[in-house]
């Protein structure tokens, strides 16, 4: 009688406590796992920034007083300034705790602090691949869906051959050309530089628009490929899903099959790209800043390996290398919530 008395929780409602325990823990340990290979691949570039860069040759005292009477006594007492004279574990202890406390130490050529030349260049850095990454994006979207739906036309063939050319072109090489031919020979755009001289208010807008044509068609051209092949090749494994069939089979319109069923789920890896191409594109666009003279990270980058400048080179390496460490994190992590086929 007195077992009988005790309440007790019906079976279905303790069945989905039990399901909706062990779903948490599955969601908790699933980004747990994310998280933490974060953390251990960035300790794991920690450590090869310090490394790397002096492997490199080159002595950053000898760069930097080439062709100046400067005599050994001066080279040496520049050396321990810059504490090159110091026992290598030394050297890395000094390294590794300042970068746990974001201190990446002074710039042997600009004798600044780094984060404060990384803070000076980061605006146009931003504005240029954040402006690339959006205008690449939604070129390859709206050019991959069209080529899904119009597969194997003329206007298909001729996008996918474009893109894929574009996008085994070099991005150098490709920035080149267009100095070449749109700035030297025709003179529509300036060759190097952010905005020009003497310009003042309003109209710096359209000048820096004018100036940041040719570096922004050159990380676009060799990014949008990407989105257009993944939501094109997306969007076909849809076209073959019952669910489209059905809709056709109901009398829906082409228009809203597409719009309403089969884009919304060919965009899941789509936008996944989009992130995890986003810390890539920081490495990419070192190349074309130098080119264009864009005074942004990967022009001060380059500025860094030529010396080499072992605290501005680090510093901007971890910087670079946590951007797509962090951008891969974001899509690992958003990818459940889109698709909750694969939600843990």
């Amino acid at each position: 009688m007195a077992d009988s008395a005790l309440p007790t929780a019906p079976v279905p409602q303790l069945a989905q406590s039990v399901r909706d325990r062990s779903g948490v823990r599955r969601r908790f340990r699933y980004y747990g796992e994310k998280l933490g290979g974060s953390l251990v691949s960035l300790f794991a570039v920690i450590l090869t920034s310090f490394f790397l860069f002096r492997i490199i040759p080159g002595d950053p005292v000898r760069t930097m007083t080439h062709g100046r009477p400067v005599s050994i006594e001066q080279q040496e007492q520049l050396r321990r300034e810059f504490g090159l004279d110091r026992p290598l574990a030394e050297q890395f202890w000094s390294y590794l705790t300042g970068v746990l406390r974001l201190d990446f130490g002074d710039s042997f050529q600009f004798n600044r602090p780094v984060t404060e030349l990384i803070g000076d260049r980061l605006w146009p850095t931003v504005l240029l691949v954040g402006t690339s990454v959006l205008v690449s994006a939604a070129l390859g979207l709206w050019l991959g869906v069209r080529c899904a739906w119009n597969h194997g036309s003329l206007g298909d063939r001729v996008n996918t051959g474009v893109a894929l050319t574009l996008w085994s072109v070099p991005s150098f090489w490709l920035g080149l050309i267009l100095i070449v031919i749109f700035a030297s020979e025709l003179g529509w755009f300036p060759t190097s530089g952010m905005e020009s001289t003497g310009v003042e208010g309003w109209e710096r807008i359209p000048d820096l628009a004018h100036h940041m044509v040719l570096p922004l068609v050159t990380l676009v051209a060799v990014v949008y490929a990407q989105y257009l092949m993944i939501m094109r090749s997306s969007l076909l494994d849809e076209m073959g899903s019952d669910y489209i069939v059905t809709a056709r089979a109901k009398g829906l319109r082409d228009v809203i099959v597409r719009r309403r069923h089969a884009v919304p789920n060919a965009l899941l890896p789509t936008v996944t790209l989009i992130f995890v191409n986003l810390g890539f594109v920081v490495f990419g666009a070192v190349l074309v800043e130098t080119i264009f003279s864009w005074p942004g990270l990967g022009q001060l980058f380059y500025s860094g390996l030529s010396v080499p400048d072992l605290p501005l080179v680090q510093g901007l390496f971890i910087l670079f290398s946590a951007a797509v460490i962090l951008m891969n994190l974001i899509a690992d992590l958003l990818y459940p919530v889109l698709d909750p086929r694969v939600r843990p």
